[in-house]
């Protein structure tokens, strides 16, 4: 039995003139947290929908849970979409078994009772669908998307107007699935929350995989080149810095990225002769500095795209 769970060779898409995704190789190893991340629109959900046969490539061959086939994704994968649908009327216990019978699953009311419990929904199972919250609505979908015990399942910004509570209480469940032995793919635009829960992390910017590997060694690559630094309230770190390439302002706190072999004491004793100094911090860069820095744009630019 392979251990990759989604093998990508050569894929390209297209939408009339516009190559959504352009030569895409991955290769997503089983029982890991696989990371989709890059801004929206870079080819994220395309890629997804691929994976799920929803779309076909123009180009290359994809490979799911060994299989190649060109049909509906088989009762082996789940999939939360990002546009989230159910049906209003019915009530969620029962579009919940209707979820697990399309999945080939029939005595599914005790794994629909453990689902509820465990993401605090037990007293709504009775209720119509529409009467749930925003939230509620995606947790539910959620359970739709893992009742059958898919070996792979595939979140598309599974934590998308989440509220804080919802979305600790998601992030718990997907941790469990891959302490299953479930692959877990999901895609956000978010990278704090891909580095915080990824093993592995694909990055995508403009159709084009700009970085493909464990997290670790991604951070690894770029060094502890990173100093985080907080001033007194109210204070900022002014821009003449020996060594220092780069400050990023984020308020309450600054991120200064250090040119090659640089000393940060030497920083240091230069922060020092500017104020009090709060917090001092030499670090990894972050996943976001990561991919600002391979695709080769600043913060301005990525927020316009």
């Amino acid at each position: 039995m392979s251990n990759l769970a989604v093998e990508i060779e050569n894929v390209t898409k297209r939408f009339g003139s516009h190559t959504a995704v352009d030569q895409l190789n991955l290769s997503v190893p089983t029982g890991t947290i696989y990371g989709f991340i890059g801004p929206n629109g870079s080819g994220k959900s395309t890629t997804l929908r691929m994976i799920m046969r929803i779309l076909h490539p123009d180009e290359g061959n994809i490979r799911v849970l060994g299989s190649e086939k060109l049909n509906a994704a088989n009762d082996r994968v789940g999939y939360l979409p990002e546009e989230r649908g159910l049906y209003k009327k019915m009530k969620v216990a029962e579009i919940l078994h209707f979820f697990a019978r399309i999945k080939g699953q029939r005595q599914s009311m005790p794994a629909i009772k453990k689902w509820l419990e465990r993401l605090e929904l037990a007293d709504w199972a009775k209720k119509p669908v529409e009467a749930l919250s925003k939230g509620m609505s995606q947790k539910v979908q959620f359970i739709a998307a893992v009742i059958a015990e898919p070996d792979l399942i595939v979140l598309d910004e599974p934590f998308s107007g989440l509220d804080p509570v919802n979305a600790v209480v998601l992030r718990e469940a997907v941790l469990e699935l891959k302490a299953a032995g479930k692959t877990v793919i999901f895609s956000t635009h978010d990278m704090s929350v891909a580095e915080k829960m990824c093993d592995v992390i694909f990055m995508i910017y403009k159709g084009k995989k700009v970085l493909d590997g464990p997290l670790n060694v991604i951070q690894d690559a770029y060094g502890s080149d990173t100093i985080r630094v907080r001033l007194e309230e109210g204070e900022v770190v002014k821009e003449q810095l020996p060594g220092v390439e780069q400050i990023a302002n984020f308020g309450r706190w600054q991120e200064l990225r250090l040119r090659n072999q640089q000393d940060s004491q030497a920083v240091l004793d230069a922060l020092m002769r500017q104020g009090r100094i709060r917090h001092f911090e030499l670090a990894r860069p972050s996943l976001h500095d990561i991919f600002l820095r391979v695709v080769g744009v600043d913060e301005g630019e990525l927020v316009g795209k």
